[in-house]
């Protein structure tokens, strides 16, 4: 088990390397003069250049790569230049709410994609089976930005019945959970569907059903069991899409979170914070990746040992 987890963090290392500098690299496409976005168009050139030579950019991009990357390695991501802050505690700051968000939406996520998905399979077929496909299709079908709108006007303005936007009570988290988790729900009940009907048409569960189990138990205790590693990847892999596609969801919502920090940095043009907001973003899908393979390892012992 300790050689299975040392293999994974080996190879976790250098896709955080790569992704460290492709944020650096990336960022620096992005047109537009930081030092011109916070000084003014008025501002006199001497000022543009002492402030250029201040923050560094007057370097060339290997030299700036090369005090990024010694900055990383020592947990100083720099300064944001809207806020005149550390990069790190403006990120972390903001991060708690992103993280809320993100779980209480593979909650949602969970709750509804897999109840739905077996009884999709156990009923194939048949009309609740359809009924399920419409909705997952209508769930891929309707963007977050689009859905996102509607029910804010069905449910805060018409019915009044939850916050508009903001970050406050449980309540605050139903309609930005729900535009994030829908799309992710629909592809989970297709996940889990198609993997629980490959098990039911096993000859194990003919096995078990011929010894007299109850339809309840084949799907529990044996086909849902055995299904568990593609759904533990898809699930795996919608907590670091869910990171990442927050920021439409934030936006809409007014989320003091991540995503939201991203549009803001890239409206400022603050080179620092949005390598700090896209940096923690790449690191946690890699994190939740590592993780989601250590579970495998306790779900099925056979991955350990292959």
């Amino acid at each position: 088990m300790i050689r299975y987890i040392s293999l994974r963090l080996a190879f976790a290392l250098p896709a955080l390397w790569l992704i460290v500098t492709l944020v650096f690299l990336l960022v620096h496409i992005v047109p537009g003069d930081p030092v011109q976005q916070m000084l003014g168009e008025g501002a006199r050139a001497d000022d543009l250049q002492q402030l250029r030579h201040a923050l560094r950019l007057d370097m060339p991009v290997s030299t700036q790569y090369g005090h990024y990357l010694a900055g990383v390695l020592h947990g100083d991501l720099g300064e944001s230049f809207r806020f005149r802050q550390p990069v790190t505690r403006v990120v972390l700051d903001h991060y708690p709410a992103t993280l809320e968000l993100a779980l209480v939406a593979l909650l949602v996520c969970a709750a509804i994609g897999i109840p739905a998905g077996l009884l999709a399979a156990q009923r194939r077929g048949t009309s609740t089976d359809r009924a399920i496909g419409v909705f997952t299709l209508l769930g891929l079908s309707v963007p977050n930005f689009a859905l996102g709108p509607v029910l804010m006007l069905v449910f805060s303005v018409i019915l009044g019945w939850l916050p508009v936007s903001g970050r406050g009570g449980p309540a605050h988290l139903v309609l930005p959970a729900i535009t994030l988790g829908a799309a992710l729900a629909a592809i989970l009940t297709r996940m889990v569907r198609t993997s629980v009907m490959e098990e039911l048409s096993s000859d194990y569960v003919r096995t078990a059903r011929a010894k007299g189990l109850s339809e309840s138990a084949v799907l529990f205790r044996h086909a849902f069991r055995n299904a568990l590693i593609p759904i533990l990847t898809i699930l795996g892999l919608q907590f670091g899409t869910l990171l990442a596609g927050t920021i439409v969801t934030e936006t809409i919502f007014s989320w003091p979170g991540i995503g939201r920090l991203v549009v803001q940095a890239i409206g400022a043009r603050d080179y620092p914070l949005l390598q700090g907001c896209i940096l923690l973003i790449a690191v946690s899908y890699v994190l939740v990746n590592l993780l989601t393979d250590l579970v495998y390892a306790f779900v099925d012992p056979r991955v350990r040992f292959e």
